[in-house]
């Protein structure tokens, strides 16, 4: 029954989450998605944050796997294996999603470590290809990746990857432009499961909100809603915003389409926009754009991008500035 489970789930963390990416990917491409947002720099930050990570952190995170612990705790391989699939299900989509939820907001909290997330903020869309865009140094010290490796060595490497798998799912349809939660919020006879939905998981709804560009209107809430996989954490302790409402626009006021080696490996690379929060001399926190001054531009990239740039609506990304100014 055991290998019957592993080969199941094995073929849907394999198999399945690629077509789902795949589906994904043509129906945004179907609907318009990328045509007035896409230009050249952004093709090229989404691209290399998708690819280079995968080629550095995998190998660092089986060296830690296969050397590093193995030496740290030698007799300690497999003493979880007794542990039923359910129980180590839940210990693992606790442990890792737990562990990220914290990481990830402290990053939003903590004004020298905003810069290291700031990529994942700075498109000023929504789509699939939103969950990898990260910083490769905030991907690389993920902690929950190292503790979920932990407990795949102590015995439990089919709950992982069955939590993997689901936990895929969920961040990577919560990053997708496309609202397939609307429903639940449209037909009066779902509100009830609605409800739990959006209280347990991530959803396009409760996720769009933390991308937003604003909290002015109500619906966007980057000061909160930063569950992965769980919402849950959120209404744990209280950074959670129900609006059952999509954000109209996405992204940070100041963003000047920084160059896509600087929003890969800053602070290695740095910006050369001057005034960037990623440029040499850049603030640590720079100050949001107000809101009277709304209106469209076009962002400050390259000449070897300019000729592909599409100009698209300012956004606003009224960060922790104002914490922060204060002293918090």
């Amino acid at each position: 029954m055991i290998e019957l489970i592993n080969k199941v789930i094995e073929n849907l963390n394999g198999y399945g989450f690629s077509v789902l990416v795949l589906v994904l990917g043509i129906l945004e491409f179907s609907f318009g998605l990328y045509k007035n947002h896409w230009n050249k720099n952004e093709k090229w930050v989404d691209i290399a944050c998708f690819t280079i990570p995968r080629l550095v952190i995998r190998p660092v995170v089986a060296y830690y796997g296969l050397k590093v612990l193995p030496a740290l705790l030698p007799d300690l391989k497999n003493s979880f294996d007794w542990v039923p699939f359910f129980w180590g299900f839940i210990i693992i989509a606790v442990a890792d999603d737990l562990t990220q939820y914290w990481y990830h907001r402290l990053h939003h909290e903590v004004p020298w470590l905003w810069r290291f997330h700031r990529t994942h903020h700075s498109a000023s869309y929504m789509g699939m290809a939103m969950a990898s865009r990260q910083n490769l140094i905030y991907s690389l010290f993920f902690s929950q990746t190292y503790l979920t490796t932990a407990l795949v060595y102590l015995g439990l490497g089919i709950p992982a990857i069955a939590v993997r798998a689901i936990k895929g799912t969920i961040t990577t349809l919560a990053h997708s432009s496309i609202p397939w939660d609307k429903p639940f919020y449209q037909y009066k006879i779902l509100h009830p499961l609605a409800w739990v939905l959006e209280r347990t998981i991530s959803t396009p709804a409760t996720h769009h909100a933390h991308h937003a560009a604003t909290t002015d209107d109500g619906v966007g809430y980057y000061k909160g809603n930063f569950g992965n996989m769980f919402f849950l954490w959120d209404v744990i302790f209280g950074t959670a915003h129900i609006s059952r409402q999509y954000p109209a626009a996405y992204g940070i006021s100041h963003y000047e389409g920084d160059q896509w080696y600087a929003q890969l490996l800053w602070p290695i690379f740095k910006s050369k926009v001057a005034g960037s929060e990623l440029a040499a001399d850049g603030p640590l926190v720079k100050a949001d754009v107000p809101l009277q001054d709304h209106q469209l531009y076009r962002p400050k990239v390259q000449d070897s991008v300019k000729e592909d740039q599409d100009t698209h609506p300012l956004t606003y990304h009224q960060y922790r500035s104002d914490n922060y100014n204060a002293g918090a």
